[in-house]
């Protein structure tokens, strides 16, 4: 089996601008025009108080100001003008920049801190303009201070959902001896404020690069969509793209709460061979994939892994039963529309990041226990056969939150690239902010 593993790394980059999608930049003030692929942007700029920030968008004029300390958010809609202050978080603490983000539907206030970026503000958008519109997106202007200021794509609070750019056959994808990773970029709130990012990782110092942004088309509605939990896979002949439609995700409430959880099921983006992915911002129109859940009481799946071996598909996904009771599972087949179930651990019920990988010559499904499992299944990376049996477990340290066991096999030996639970951007957030990167080599 595998070596036992330790942590050699750890790496959290934060930006609420993506330093490579910087499309707005210098001294000088106004309304700047700076379309967008999708609802994840940003604008920072030095904190002369008082000072601000706005996006136009629809003919809306979303604002982030600071004045005399405070830091608030206002809504403009050519007729009626709407100040929101949080009570408990609005107060910064010797600023040195101000933030605006638009990530979904949601956007941000943020003052630049001594221990980095702080959400003073924060307000869900769905119910004042559609931000996910094409059309408005293309058109939207950023406004910035007679200082100046910086706007362009929003980067992340932190990332998560780690897995290696592929071939079909699971090898990890390779140029130049530098590794590829997608992962989650987490936003300024829940499941619903973050996105795909692609990564380019020297393994040999171990450091990460910030290279791309992927998002989506959903075949059954307009608009773009954040989606993540991605796996992206290079064919002979071009890329496929499993993702999990978490983009429009809300945390679970009760009925006589607010809204309940969208739907959650995998779509299957596929691209030619002359398209870029690991680089630039990408919109792809994706299709369902239809994962099979025969006998397993299923409400919604995520996590899809992909690999391609004599002639065979292998899908490792995760089922849910209900929010959130969910356990990994395996389909297989000839073609990626007719797959069959061929296996579920079913005794589980917080086990996700189900992965496909080779050890000693035949595939392997690990997956993680998270802290919420049952005695016995707690925090650690149990190993399947190609039925879902249990034949061992990955010998490694466990981080916090529910980290995935994303390997592969280099000429030194093996790499493993986790995440971890540490939030950032304050307590107005809560939940969901999540993602250091935590690195692995044999001991």
């Amino acid at each position: 089996m595998l070596p036992r593993l330790e942590i050699v790394r750890r790496l959290h980059p934060v930006d609420l601008v993506a330093p490579g999608s910087v499309h707005v930049e210098g001294t000088t003030g106004g309304v700047i025009a700076m379309p967008a692929a999708a609802p994840y942007v940003a604008a920072t700029t030095d904190a002369r108080e008082p000072t601000g920030l706005a996006l136009h968008l629809a003919g809306h004029r979303i604002g982030a100001t600071l004045d005399d300390g405070s830091v608030f958010l206002t809504l403009d809609d050519g007729q009626t003008t709407t100040e929101l202050r949080s009570r408990r978080f609005h107060r910064a603490v010797a600023p040195s920049g101000l933030g605006l983000t638009l990530t979904g539907t949601h956007v941000t206030a943020w003052s630049h801190e001594a221990d980095g970026w702080v959400a003073r503000a924060r307000h869900d958008l769905r119910d004042v303009v559609d931000t996910r519109d094409e059309q408005a997106l293309a058109d939207l202007r950023v406004e910035v201070p007679s200082g100046g200021g910086v706007g362009g794509g929003f980067g992340q609070l932190g990332l998560r959902d780690v897995r290696f750019v592929t071939a079909e056959d699971g090898t990890p994808l390779r140029t130049d001896g530098v590794l590829w990773l997608t992962a989650t970029s987490a936003g300024p709130g829940f499941f619903d404020t973050a996105h795909t990012s692609v990564w380019r990782l020297d393994p040999a110092a171990l450091e990460v690069e910030h290279t791309g942004d992927l998002f989506f088309r959903r075949p059954d509605r307009p608009g773009v969509f954040g989606d993540h939990a991605t796996h992206l896979v290079r064919t002979d002949d071009g890329w496929l793209v499993a993702t999990s439609t978490w983009g429009d995700f809300e945390q679970p409430t009760t009925r006589a709460g607010r809204r309940e959880p969208a739907g959650l099921r995998v779509t299957l983006a596929e691209q030619p061979a002359t398209a870029d992915l690991l680089r630039g911002t990408h919109v792809l129109d994706t299709r369902e994939l239809p994962l099979p859940t025969d006998g397993l009481a299923s409400i919604a799946t995520w996590d899809p892994h992909l690999v391609r071996r004599d002639g065979q598909w292998l899908v490792g996904f995760v089922s849910a039963r209900r929010f959130f009771d969910f356990h990994p599972a395996l389909a297989g087949g000839t073609h990626l529309d007719d797959l069959r179930l061929l296996g579920a651990a079913t005794d589980r019920r917080s086990t996700e990041g189900t992965t496909l990988v080779e050890v000693d010559g035949r595939m392997v499904v690990l997956a993680s226990d998270g802290r919420d499992s049952r005695r016995g299944q707690r925090a650690r990376f149990p190993a399947y056969d190609l039925t879902m049996a249990e034949i061992g477990t990955l010998d490694a340290p466990y981080p916090t939150n529910l980290p995935w066991p994303t390997l592969a096999r280099l000429d030194d030996g093996w790499l493993m690239v986790t995440f971890n639970g540490r939030r950032t951007g304050g307590k107005l957030l809560g939940y969901g902010t999540h993602g250091a990167l935590v690195v692995m080599r044999p001991a």
